[in-house]
């Protein structure tokens, strides 16, 4: 505990800047004075690993005599200890250099101080002549590793030119790349004729950009190249989800959708803007730094497995995550102040820290924690953050499994925000450390997370009455009979008031003309406006972790697999707690049932986990097992199997029931064929209810 060192001074619990109170001063003294470490986050320096090697003692060198000895090709002094002498060996620790050693022979006609060429690596490299070498001697010399690896920047292409006669080193020359009229400065030591690389950006034709997409089968939405080299969200007209029910009103309730814009001033010490955009204008990078994730690798790797998509993101955490020689972050927790303790601490880490080693100490309680602490340390801090007893979250009105964001949180809890980034920070690392978390969030969250876009039937999710209310203004012939102003009624604690949803919205009648602004209004009111603040500082914790690029060649199905980890699913216990109703009911022997009990059992658990989420709108199951899945209403609603000879091709899914209406299918491989593209293509095109 000596060598721990504290990384920041910890800030008070309702100060979000981060300054440090007296009384935080004052309780961590106290803690010092009792001969008990205080709670908080602490930056264990690393320690650089080293190599040894063996040297002989030299003739004529005594005990505490130094002599020079060559390691890594630099020289370095070695003191000659007691009781040693001429040609005994020694063991000499060093630290271990990035680099290699090479041998050349100098080519005829070069003179001291002249460079000459050599080929590493499929690589050409100058090297100086030294001072009283001659011609056909040898000499070694060493290459940095990140000399010897000039491979282009993300999105960058490598160009090689010589040098035109009369330029000298510092001095600009013009070209044409691509096109592209460039002007390149002559580096030091380099001479007309010889070759050098510089680096300019992928400028790409429309074509070239057509053909990088990311496309997710999932509500009609697909990711394409700009020329900006970003990644755009176009809607595809063409695909199976465009094809939505006809209404009275004309509003799209799949091509109209928002995705949320997260902009960070880092000149300003504010906290940061979170804006609704229309889907088509959200732009999001295709790079990451310390990687060499680009868009033409994001493309790609879309397309594989899901499994094999998590091991390329497990690859990308090693790339950014800080070795553990170079340091780690020790949080030391009260068990009995446990959230608290963990809010204040990993607050205190700064974001630069945050893709360090964690690991965590319980105060008072022996023991070395080679992960295992750590993993108790996520579950008991999701279980409590996330409990609506804490006043941040609450339970989905659709799935009494998935948490949502309380909107009166503020009310709850007076340092609300601070709790909600620490939230975004412990999903993020969690999901950087490979730790499954318990707790599953509402699919407008998983959407947020990953700057997807949200439609109006992701209201569902948050409000399943709102929702089909706003539904029904489709069909109505004049919405104005209705009296609705642009205002929404919300209840604080048993007390309403009244939000206008524009400027002036409660003198502003709802008619026929506006029905669509209305429902706009309404749809970025309900997924954004109202928990504006919580979501703003819940995705800065969460990328202060997790790069965005990252997350694009997944989908918000899979997101939520990838922090939840896949079910445990018992099978005997699911087919023992289903009903049947419509053609099936009474006849649980039909052979459609028994069709898809033999189409589920052979499923991948990756397949079982998408059907859950297919039929219930999440992956979990309750730990009581499938006899308590619960339906929006809170009460106990099991997952039901609706024989329906009206629905054709395609199952539907209703998940405010846990129940899908099957087809009655013809045979075996039709039902898994269209089953298997159900719940792979996802819900919105299949007519979930």
């Amino acid at each position: 505990m000596g060598n721990d060192q504290s990384s920041t001074s910890r800030p008070s619990r309702g100060n979000p800047s981060g300054s440090t109170s007296n009384q935080s001063r004052v309780s961590a003294a106290a803690s010092s004075d009792s001969g008990t470490p205080p709670p908080g986050a602490y930056n264990i320096p690393g320690q650089p690993r080293n190599q040894r090697f063996y040297v002989t003692i030299p003739r004529g060198v005594r005990p505490g005599m130094h002599f020079a000895v060559l390691v890594n090709g630099q020289q370095m002094m070695v003191r000659c200890p007691p009781d040693h002498g001429e040609n005994d060996r020694l063991i000499v620790t060093a630290p271990r250099q990035q680099s290699q050693q090479y041998v050349v022979t100098v080519p005829s006609n070069v003179r001291p101080g002249e460079q000459f060429r050599v080929m590493i690596n499929n690589q050409e490299v100058m090297v100086t002549c030294p001072p009283g070498v001659r011609p056909s001697q040898r000499v070694t010399f060493q290459l940095p590793q990140q000399e010897r690896t000039s491979q282009p920047a993300p999105n960058h292409q490598m160009f090689e030119v010589a040098v035109p006669d009369g330029v000298r080193p510092g001095q600009p020359f013009a070209l044409l790349a691509h096109g592209q009229r460039v002007m390149v400065t002559c580096p030091p030591n380099v001479r007309p004729g010889q070759k050098i690389r510089f680096q300019l950006p992928m400028q790409l034709s429309q074509q070239q950009l057509e053909a990088i997409r990311v496309d997710y089968d999932k509500d009609g939405w697909m990711r394409c190249l700009g020329q900006d080299l970003k990644f755009h969200w176009v809607y595809n007209t063409s695909s199976t989800h465009s094809t939505s029910e006809k209404h009275r009103v004309p509003f799209d309730v799949n091509s109209t959708a928002y995705v949320r814009e997260l902009v960070i001033h880092p000149s300003s010490k504010g906290p940061g803007e979170l804006n609704f955009i229309e889907a088509s204008k959200y732009a999001m990078a295709t790079t990451v730094p310390g990687t060499d994730v680009n868009y033409q690798a994001l493309s790609s790797v879309a397309q594989l497995p899901f499994q094999q998509k998590s091991e390329w993101l497990k690859n990308q955490f090693t790339a950014i995550r800080v070795p553990w020689e170079e340091g780690h972050i020790k949080l030391k927790i009260r068990r009995s102040s446990l959230l608290q303790d963990s809010m204040e601490s990993v607050e205190s880490i700064q974001s630069s820290n945050m893709h360090k080693i964690l690991r965590v100490e319980f105060i008072g309680e022996p023991g070395l924690d080679a992960g295992g602490v750590t993993r108790e340390w996520y579950n008991l801090v999701a279980d409590q953050l996330f409990n609506p007893d804490c006043g941040l979250f609450l339970y989905s009105s659709v799935n009494q499994m998935c948490m949502q964001v309380n909107p009166n949180s503020g009310i709850a809890n007076e340092y609300h925000l601070r709790y909600f980034h620490f939230a975004g920070r412990v999903l993020g690392k969690a999901l950087m450390d490979g730790q499954i978390t318990p707790v599953h969030l509402v699919q407008p969250l998983y959407k947020h997370l990953m700057g997807f876009p949200v439609t109006l039937r992701d209201l569902e999710h948050i409000d399943d009455d709102v929702y089909r209310n706003l539904m029904e203004l489709l069909d109505l012939d004049d919405v104005s009979m209705l009296y609705l102003d642009f205002t929404v009624t919300e209840d604080q604690l048993g007390m309403t008031h009244t939000v206008a949803l524009i400027e002036g919205g409660e003198d502003i009648p709802v008619t026929n003309d506006n029905i669509v602004q209305y429902l706009e209004e309404q749809l970025k009111y309900r997924l954004l406006g109202r928990i504006r603040d919580q979501l703003r500082e819940f995705l800065k914790g969460f990328y202060d972790v997790v790069p965005e690029p990252l997350l694009a060649v997944f989908d918000f199905q899979e997101l939520e697999l990838l922090l939840h980890g896949l079910p445990n699913i018992n099978m005997d216990d699911w087919v023992t707690y289903t009903e049947y109703s419509g053609e099936f009911n009474g006849n649980p022997n039909h052979k459609v049932i028994q069709w898809f009990w033999e189409i589920v059992r052979s499923y991948s658990q990756e397949n079982k986990a998408k059907l859950l989420q297919f039929s219930t709108g999440t992956c979990g199951v309750p730990a009581q097992g499938f006899a308590f899945l619960q339906g929006n209403d809170g009460n106990i609603r099991k997952f039901t199997l609706h024989g329906d000879k009206n629905v054709k091709v395609f199952p539907r899914s209703h998940t405010c029931f846990n129940r899908i209406d099957m087809p009655l299918y013809s045979s075996k491989s039709e039902m898994q064929k269209y089953l298997t593209m159900a719940i792979t293509y996802e819900s919105q095109g299949f007519e979930i209810e």
